[in-house]
């Protein structure tokens, strides 16, 4: 295709292995236009013709849309400029399409019911934003208008799932099962409690924060080893097991361990012991590849349960 060379829009489709139509739509675009006509109107295109055609071919295969390939072979536009923002376009959709394998991983391996799987598909179309404003608006929801201890609400505010460019089913998995925790009217007034319990705890400036892990270790360890023994918590033998761990918490409190104390601490004790709320700490970590927290919350319980079986 050289020289003085012309080919009609049948030759130059061979040549390039278009359509004659496309060929056609293209140089009626003014994209790829002929260079001349014959004298009964039929298209002839030259060397530099093809050469427009094969770029205007490699730039649609790219995704450039047709109105910028018309704006780089005019030079309005720099093709440096272009690339970016089309790799930019490409990585997008390559994480998309990463997102929808794993949904499908995740819905071929549970066995998804069709308002799971639109419930999935959903989810992971978001962005990571809309995905973070799911739990913010949750976090914003419980804490309104409390004064809380800071920490926790650090904690609460800084730790938000994060999915990777490439999730495993199981955080996909872990993902909706968030997403369906925090839209739980139910679990979102147990923590709106949790929440508001703080708060007066803080406003009265009644909470040993300095002792809280002390007394965490020390009813994790007293239960932990009552369930290894076969202790029941309605049982007498969980009694002498209450009995210390009451001390320790009135001591933790300067009260005296009376009938009172005792409600008060199963009020709060029942308050704060939610396996929903283990349950979201494990999901965040599980979608942010983070060190999964143990499952603690029955330990507590036998606590709960023990304490007010003895009335």
């Amino acid at each position: 295709m050289d020289g003085d060379t012309t080919y009609t829009i049948g030759e130059l489709a061979h040549r390039t292995g278009l359509p004659v139509r496309t060929i056609r739509f293209y140089s009626d675009a003014g994209v790829v236009p002929p260079t001349r006509r014959t004298h009964a109107g039929y298209r002839l295109y030259d060397a530099d013709a093809a050469a427009r055609l094969d770029l205007v071919r490699t730039l649609r295969d790219l995704g450039v849309d047709l109105a910028t390939v018309r704006r780089l072979l005019d030079r309005e536009v720099d093709v440096g400029q272009v690339a970016a923002a089309h790799a930019d376009a490409l990585d997008v959709q390559i994480r998309t399409l990463r997102l929808r394998r794993a949904v499908l991983r995740a819905v071929a391996r549970r066995g998804s019911t069709p308002e799971e799987i639109e419930l999935m598909h959903k989810l992971a179309r978001l962005s990571d934003e809309e995905r973070r404003r799911i739990i913010t608006d949750f976090i914003d929801e419980s804490f309104a208008g409390l004064d809380l201890h800071p920490g926790f609400a650090e904690k609460m505010r800084a730790a938000l799932p994060e999915l990777p460019d490439e999730p495993e089913p199981e955080q996909v998995d872990a993902w909706v099962e968030l997403a369906e925790l925090v839209g739980d009217p139910g679990f979102r007034a147990s923590v709106r409690r949790m929440a508001e319990f703080q708060a007066a705890e803080v406003a009265r400036g009644t909470v040993p924060e300095d002792r809280f892990a002390a007394l965490a270790d020390l009813t994790l360890e007293k239960a932990k080893q009552a369930a290894a023994d076969g202790i029941g918590p309605d049982s007498e033998a969980a009694r002498p097991i209450v009995d210390e761990l009451v001390r320790a918490y009135a001591d933790a409190w300067d009260s005296a361990d009376d009938a009172a104390f005792r409600r008060d601490l199963l009020h709060r004790l029942e308050i704060g012991t939610d396996p929903r709320t283990e349950r979201y700490w494990q999901l965040l970590a599980v979608i942010n590849g983070w060190p999964v927290p143990p499952t603690l919350t029955p330990l507590y319980q036998w606590f709960v349960d023990a304490l007010r079986s003895r009335g």
